[in-house]
């Protein structure tokens, strides 16, 4: 796809105009793959391009073609690139790519110490992180502030993270950090190797956490089902 006509850059207060249009596209896209981001408002997108934390990719006739946002948790030590979305006619062009690119290094400007992480349920993701230089990492690597785990709450897997004890759910977490990592050349490499490999976990870790979840609420309706006899 010809990309002469989009510019990617920092968001402005110009483009509060496109967050209903973004934050309709998040929750679409998270219904249609299945699996959740955490869900967010247009007054919250907004606040995020207000507070220049935001990175925008427009056409030069004024469509919005992809959006990504920045949020600080446990006192801006960990930092997340969150709420990545293209629109449809413009996936699998590179746009998530070059978005992620931008908002990574304006991360790296704003706030130079902190440990970049994110959690994603797509390879495409994984690999663009590792293109970066993020690694994958366990959940207790992660930020432990509570605000960002409750983000996760409109997400579609969040018994998941619950009955998991915040140790594990869908998505698989990755890291970057600013005092101990690899070289983008060499996370991109290993990731090349490995691709195959991540794929097949990837799938075997989902499989088995929606049994795992079904059996849970196997469990817990044959209780309500046994509550409600003996109290009949």
């Amino acid at each position: 796809m010809d990309q002469s006509n989009i510019i990617i850059r920092s968001a402005t207060a110009d483009d509060i105009r496109y967050a209903t249009a973004i934050t309709a596209e998040m929750e679409s896209s998270a219904k249609a793959r299945g699996t959740g981001i955490a869900k967010r408002s247009a007054d919250y997108v907004s606040k995020k391009i207000l507070e220049q934390k935001a990175v925008i990719a427009v056409t030069t006739d004024g469509h919005w073609v992809g959006f990504c946002y920045i949020e600080a948790w446990g006192h801006d030590s960990f930092v997340a690139n969150s709420g990545l979305i293209v629109a449809p006619q413009y996936r699998k062009s590179g746009i998530a790519k070059a978005i992620k690119q931008k908002i990574f290094q304006l991360s790296r400007e704003k706030y130079p110490a902190a440990k970049i992480f994110g959690l994603t349920t797509g390879l495409a993701v994984m690999k663009i992180n590792s293109d970066l230089g993020y690694e994958p990492v366990t959940y207790s690597e992660l930020t432990d502030d509570e605000d960002f785990w409750a983000g996760c709450k409109s997400c579609v897997n969040y018994d998941i993270l619950v009955s998991k004890e915040r140790k594990n759910c869908m998505c698989t977490a990755m890291l970057y950090d600013p005092t101990d990592h690899y070289e983008p050349e060499e996370t991109a490499s290993e990731f090349k190797k490995q691709s195959k490999i991540y794929e097949r976990f990837m799938r075997l870790k989902q499989g088995r956490l929606i049994k795992f979840l079904n059996r849970n609420k196997s469990a817990a309706k044959g209780k309500t089902s046994l509550f409600g006899l003996l109290n009949f």
